[in-house]
């Protein structure tokens, strides 16, 4: 065994210290005057799948079965919540902390933008500073009592990701996905990040699966035929849905009325999600 230099980050020995190292508990204390019973992560290892919208979707679901709902904009450097709910008001503090914004049907947010002088404003800021401001969303704003919780996170295995899977107390994750021949790597990616953070998977939705032709009624699948039941069994990962492209989806988060979205894809996956939940 070489010489312990006390970094166990940078050590390959398996010893007492290491191992208490890796197995102490990160994560952060939530503001003293919030209450979140499940926190559920929303991740991808590419960009560009769907992340957000389907974090949109999934808490609009659930805030219709009758939940407390909330998201907590992880995205700091890409954030695209508020624009989806139509929020442009800034958020702002009191002597408990900060507070988030609310929809009109009641979900809280918080995100980088409402904090930002302009939207519009580039958020140039290195790895920890990207990991400090998604752990002061978990400290310091004041939730109040929520019973689902839905972190929308950047794509990849970065700073941000691996701040969240150790500083949040999350009850497990879902992968979204689309159907390009690639996305078996980049679901495998976000397996083994789950796995090694000792996460649980939730389950898996395929994004942009198909389209239905308004013309002729039939379904067709622009990006190749789903990949996801052979992805599924390969992982063992329980498939909550494909959603479909749908242009209006898309109109509705582009004026801030995601609430606004029927979509009965998205209310299958929520079912399928809160039964899996409940079985935990």
């Amino acid at each position: 065994m070489s010489e312990c230099t006390h970094d166990c980050s940078s050590c390959g020995e398996s010893c007492s210290s290491r191992e208490s190292a890796s197995s102490a508990d990160m994560t952060e204390k939530l503001n003293q005057y919030s209450s979140v019973k499940k926190v559920i992560g929303i991740v991808s290892g590419k960009g560009g799948v769907g992340k957000s919208i389907v974090t949109s979707l999934l808490s609009v679901m659930f805030n219709r079965k009758g939940y407390d709902t909330a998201i907590l904009d992880a995205d700091i450097t890409g954030p695209s919540i508020p624009k989806a709910f139509g929020i442009t008001e800034k958020a702002y503090g009191s002597e408990k902390g900060i507070l988030p914004a609310v929809t009109s049907s009641g979900i809280k947010v918080m995100s980088v933008n409402l904090l930002l002088e302009n939207d519009t404003d580039p958020v140039i800021w290195r790895g920890p500073i990207l990991a400090g401001t998604v752990k002061q969303f978990w400290t310091e704003v004041v939730w109040g009592d929520v019973d689902y919780m839905f972190v929308d996170m950047p794509p990849g295995t970065g700073d941000v990701p691996l701040t969240v899977f150790q500083s949040l107390p999350l009850d497990g994750i879902i992968i979204v996905t689309s159907p390009q021949d690639l996305v078996s790597m980049i679901v495998e990616k976000a397996v083994k990040m789950a796995q090694m953070m000792n996460v649980p998977i939730l389950g898996i939705v395929e994004n942009m699966s198909y389209f239905v032709c308004p013309d002729c009624g039939k379904k067709h699948y622009p990006f190749g035929e789903s990949k996801l039941e052979s992805i599924a069994e390969e992982y063992g990962l329980a498939i909550l849905g494909r959603l479909p492209i749908d242009p209006s989806n898309a109109k509705a988060c582009d004026e801030g009325k995601a609430e606004s979205i029927l979509n009965p894809d998205a209310e299958k996956a929520a079912d399928k999600l809160e039964n899996i939940i409940g079985k935990l």
